[in-house]
């Protein structure tokens, strides 16, 4: 009878959020990349500082979740981006080391001329340090992804702003000349990079002197790449640490 089953169904859902409960650590013990923001709700937020080519900070991520057993997860990316958490790291590998002319004609299709060429110039960053370090980009939020499966009630959220909308704003807010710098110090980017560098780039120091130097050259571009898209991800985060409902 559906009322036997609907008792069922509670009693299970109660079991799995006891194992949750008795998971989560009141205390946890997480990695000094981790930032704990509590809300005026009473909720808390634990933002994890990242670099995209980094196995530690694959381990922070994976540990911070085994620690607190959130309610949900919001990572830094939005639905154009969503197929980089399904694919296994050989395939990744060898998508973003090959640039070829059949991903120009999409990039310029879903974006425009200019907007898609941009986002080529950047994937050929990408591709350079995946070289560099045989790595593939975006490996915390894979097990980020891989992780929320494993925590009962775990959802999992994009918090990133679309990047068409701001590939077209960065390059709205560029002048002429300011583009053609842009492009040729992408086109001709060479810098040796080693895996000590990519662990530097969460130090605060470190990204706040890199700001800094960005804000010089193209302090347009810094709006919108950088600060705007604060904004929308902090905005995500107050949604997503928004008090719920239990099931």
């Amino acid at each position: 009878p559906p009322k036997k089953n609907f008792l069922a169904d509670t009693e299970a859902l109660k079991i799995l959020w006891e194992m949750k409960m008795k998971k989560r650590q009141k205390n946890p013990n997480l990695p000094d990349t981790v930032t704990e923001l509590d809300t005026d709700e009473g909720c808390k937020v634990y933002v994890v500082g990242t670099a995209h080519f980094s196995d530690s900070s694959k381990r922070d991520v994976v540990k911070t979740i085994q620690e607190v057993q959130p309610d949900i997860v919001v990572v830094e990316l939005c639905q154009y981006r969503v197929s980089m958490l399904k694919m296994d790291e050989r395939t990744l590998l060898k998508e973003a080391k090959e640039i070829n002319w059949e991903k120009l004609q999409q990039a310029i299709k879903q974006n425009g001329v200019m907007s898609g060429l941009m986002q080529m110039l950047l994937l050929k960053v990408s591709a350079h340090i995946t070289e560099q370090l045989g790595m593939a980009p975006g490996g915390e939020f894979r097990e980020a992804f891989k992780e929320a499966g494993k925590v009962p009630f775990c959802k999992f959220h994009l918090g990133d702003r679309p990047i068409p909308v701001t590939f077209k704003r960065a390059i709205a807010a560029l002048s002429f000349w300011q583009k053609v710098k842009l492009a040729w110090g992408l086109c001709f980017l060479s810098d040796p990079i080693s895996k000590d560098d990519v662990e530097k780039c969460k130090q605060k120091d470190l990204l706040e002197q890199m700001m800094a130097e960005m804000i010089g050259e193209f302090p347009d571009l810094h709006r919108t790449i950088v600060a705007e898209r604060d904004i929308y991800l902090t905005y995500m985060l107050k949604q997503a640490a928004k008090r719920i409902e239990l099931p």
